[in-house]
């Protein structure tokens, strides 16, 4: 489970901003059943899921990038293809305060029930800082601690990373994490199997990320039939979905081995997928069925939402943490609405979160959310985005009854564009008539 990530001087984040899944005492008593898991171990309680709303260009995605940036950057930093590259990483650039300076990012995560707290700071040539820190039951212990090249391992809980560092093995832009990993330090390979698989970032706007791993779940009787109902309850008039494997030898065989070699690793490219729905006669009496392409007769928010089943089961399935960047792109509100409630819900106990970002308002007034699971990216005038939550805001400015919809919408609370030049171009428009 995420308890909590940050990041500093990072694209349009100059400030640190942190994104919290501890529940506030402020909301106690409010869905406290639906919306929270209770960790008798660390006496938590642990939001579900989180939503983040914002003006374009206020730094929703860029949240989302960060999350990228350090899942991408744990998993391939120690591998040999990246020696001599630059950090894929980029510091705010419109301040020269902080152009030059180091990019932050911090991770807290709970994993095989202990906690854990990551983090490093780097440049895009080399790792300036790292840290690992574990609490196995009260007490938060250090397991290493990096300053360039100046290593402080814990030489029982950590000796292997210890002995790699002492003998130069880790370079300059690689983490430290990554590299004991690959020498079975036991701390290292658990934060790495947390973010390998136990976070999933997906976009919302591109569905190619995940196309075949939704297809591939089909190839599964159990995980079909999970996909199936939810289409099902969705409404979309799909009765079932047929796989036609594209029928390779029919091409010449120069074409063949391009074909392979390209799309080997890709079912959804060299896979047609066929949706079946029922065909009436006149007196409304079913007596077949209809076949559809879903690449060419399906809406794109019928495709959107069949590939994201894949993934959303899994992260019911498994307890899993599943970050979407506009999860409501191309999808009814209804829809959101239904997906939220999978997460927000007792029935999820599993412990599976969802972390979305959207600009449909209508989950402001849909009862699904508590304050703390409300958050705002707003950019000020220097396009330095700050990150904060509707918890934040003192109780005489967020009544319990109040809409907080309304608000959002009026700027109560931020995070809207700001509009009046709209108001000078429509004025110097009537001017001009005249």
């Amino acid at each position: 489970m995420l308890l909590q990530f940050s990041v500093k001087n990072y694209k349009t984040f100059k400030d640190k901003a942190t994104l919290s899944l501890i529940a506030s005492n402020y909301d106690k008593g409010t869905r406290e059943e639906d919306n929270i898991f209770t960790n008798e171990k660390y006496g938590l309680r642990i939001l579900k899921s989180a939503v983040v709303y914002g003006a374009n260009a206020s730094g929703k995605s860029k949240l989302f990038e960060a999350f990228v940036s350090i899942k991408r950057f744990v998993i391939e930093s120690s591998k040999e293809s990246q020696r001599g590259e630059l950090i894929p990483i980029q510091p705010f650039l419109l301040s020269n305060e902080t152009e030059n300076e180091p990019s932050e990012f911090e991770v807290i995560f709970i994993f095989n029930n202990i906690m854990y707290r990551y983090g490093f700071e780097a440049t895009k040539n080399k790792i300036i800082t790292e840290w690992l820190y574990y609490k196995p039951v009260k007490k938060e212990i250090e397991l290493f601690y990096r300053d360039g090249n100046s290593y402080d391992t814990h030489k029982k809980l950590f000796t292997k990373g210890g002995n790699i560092a002492a003998q130069g093995f880790v370079r300059d832009n690689a983490l430290l994490l990554s590299t004991a990993a690959q020498f079975n330090e036991t701390k290292a390979i658990a934060v790495i199997d947390w973010f390998f698989s136990n976070m999933n970032i997906i976009s919302g706007l591109n569905e190619s990320g995940y196309r075949s791993f939704t297809l591939k779940q089909m190839e599964s009787t159990t995980h079909k039939t999970k996909i199936l109902e939810l289409l099902r309850a969705a409404d979309l008039g799909i009765q079932d979905i047929k796989l036609q494997k594209m029928e390779i030898s029919a091409f010449p065989e120069e074409v063949r081995e391009k074909i392979t070699k390209k799309w080997s690793s890709d079912i959804s490219k060299i896979v047609k997928i066929l949706t079946l729905h029922k065909k009436y006669d006149s007196y409304k009496n079913f007596i077949d069925y209809v076949v559809f392409s879903l690449a060419d007769e399906e809406s794109s928010g019928t495709e959107k939402f069949f590939f994201l089943a894949g993934p959303v089961l899994d992260t019911l399935e498994n307890g899993l943490t599943l970050v979407v960047d506009e999860l409501d792109s191309k999808l009814h509100p209804n829809l959101v609405r239904e997906l939220v409630l999978l997460f927000n819900s007792k029935k999820n106990n599993k412990k599976a979160q969802l972390i979305f970002n959207t600009h449909d308002t209508n989950l402001f007034s849909a009862g699904l959310f508590r304050r703390d699971q409300f958050w705002f990216t707003e950019k000020n005038r220097y396009g330095e985005a700050k990150l904060y939550s509707l918890a934040d805001f003192k109780s005489n400015k967020v009544r319990n009854g109040e809409s907080y919809e309304d608000n959002y919408i009026k700027g109560k609370y931020g995070a809207i564009p700001f509009l009046g030049f709209f108001d000078d171009l429509n004025n110097l428009s009537h001017e001009n008539e005249k």
